[in-house]
């Protein structure tokens, strides 16, 4: 088992931060009309999502480390709401957002 020392040794922040990445490219892809409405509504729902695990990890109390935990989630249900509702509204296809869909377990 690997030793964590500060919040970017937790898995689940890894893996937020890759998914953030991801949404940055693919809504490089957006037209320009978008990016004061999607493009930013994804973008900052999925650099919340670190954000967010970052934050709660740094208030060094399990309580407030599972509220930011929480929030995190809802963060990453709204990103899933506008990935979705960017392929049906024809921003972007399915295969554009297959990284989101691929396992993010373990």
């Amino acid at each position: 088992m690997s030793e964590i020392n500060d919040f970017k040794d937790l898995k689940i922040w890894q893996k937020g931060i890759d998914i953030a990445e991801k949404c940055y490219f693919l809504t490089k892809l957006f037209p320009k009309d978008e990016l004061y409405g999607m493009v930013q509504q994804i973008r900052r729902s999925a650099a919340s999502i670190p954000a967010n695990i970052a934050e709660g990890y740094g208030r060094r109390s399990t309580a407030e480390y599972i509220r930011f935990l929480n929030i995190a989630q809802g963060s990453l249900n709204e990103l899933e709401t506008h990935i979705i509702l960017s392929q049906r509204v024809g921003l972007c296809s399915q295969t554009d957002i297959s990284f989101y869909y691929q396992k993010r377990g373990g």
